[in-house]
């Protein structure tokens, strides 16, 4: 297992290169001059090549790139272009935890139904139950983000006004949003739990049990579940990774100061190193859960092969 962790964290450095150098390129191929944007409206060219010279905009771009993936690891993202401020600063002080709140409560929240909607209808395959969940679930992949939470806006915060409409601070403003963003993953891992566990019941371990005369529940949730929980893992892994960066849509529409909304101001304000800095970070973070996730498969099945 030891070893298998060691190996994993080298695989991660080439991956975490492509990231940075697909970040760093991408910033410097779209249309814009950072230089003349930090220098001013008003500068002459005279102050903008300036300006370009102090943020070393003039070297060859692979010594730039290296001098950024140099900062980065020791913590320095560089300065935002709107506020002048340190980008890992404006990331960690108080928009990263919003996000990572909203986040893992969205992802539990998708979970728990998701597993439950998709353990009803995989022992009760083809009744009411099954079908009705599996439309829901079908509804739930189809719904839009931005209409979800408008209605729910609608509904709980302006005609019942039980919940509030927007911001971010008490458990009351967590309820829409976590509903909003986990209703799509509680859809996906619902289908995904009742596929998986259709095919394991049908295997001859689960008929064995049942023979021996092992109660329901405990081959259920024993047995069979504990063995499709191995691709559920992973699409929960996927959605938590995707909510961390992903939830720019919800954070708008509940005017959420999160990163995914640090993101969309960024780019309207041409804040290229703020841009960059925001999408490494949760380029980091996705990897890290993604490796995470491959640990878990080890937790949870033994006789997974990790070497």
């Amino acid at each position: 297992m030891l070893i298998y962790i060691i190996r994993r964290l080298f695989q991660t450095i080439p991956v975490m290169l492509g990231v940075t150098l697909a970040v760093f390129l991408m910033m410097h191929l779209i249309p814009g001059d950072a230089a003349k944007i930090m220098a001013g409206e008003n500068a002459d060219e005279a102050q903008i090549e300036q300006m370009r010279e102090n943020l070393g905009l003039n070297d060859p771009l692979y010594e730039q790139y290296f001098r950024y993936v140099g900062n980065a690891i020791q913590g320095d993202l560089g300065n935002s272009i709107r506020t002048n401020r340190s980008v890992t600063e404006e990331i960690f002080t108080e928009r990263f935890w919003i996000t990572v709140q909203l986040a893992f409560i969205g992802t539990g929240l998708a979970v728990i139904i998701g597993l439950i909607a998709g353990i009803i209808s995989a022992t009760r395959k083809y009744s009411i139950a099954d079908v009705s969940l599996m439309i829901f679930a079908l509804f739930g992949l189809s719904m839009p983000n931005f209409w979800l939470g408008i209605m729910l806006i609608y509904f709980f915060a302006v005609d019942l006004k039980m919940l509030p409409v927007a911001g971010w601070g008490t458990w009351e403003h967590m309820i829409l949003p976590a509903i909003t963003l986990g209703t799509g993953g509680a859809a996906i891992i619902a289908r995904m739990t009742r596929s998986s566990m259709l095919e394991v019941v049908n295997q001859d371990f689960i008929r064995t049990a049942y023979a021996k005369g092992v109660s329901d529940k405990l081959v259920i949730y024993k047995h069979a579940l504990r063995n499709a929980l191995i691709p559920v893992v992973t699409v929960v892994g996927l959605q938590f990774g995707g909510l961390l960066g992903g939830a720019v849509i919800t954070e708008t529409v509940f005017a959420i100061n999160g990163l995914g909304r640090l993101i969309i101001d960024s780019i309207r304000a041409h804040d290229f190193p703020m841009v960059q800095g925001t999408i490494l970070v949760c380029a980091v973070l996705f990897v890290i859960v993604n490796f995470i996730v491959d640990i878990l498969y080890r937790l949870i099945n033994k006789r997974i092969d990790l070497n």
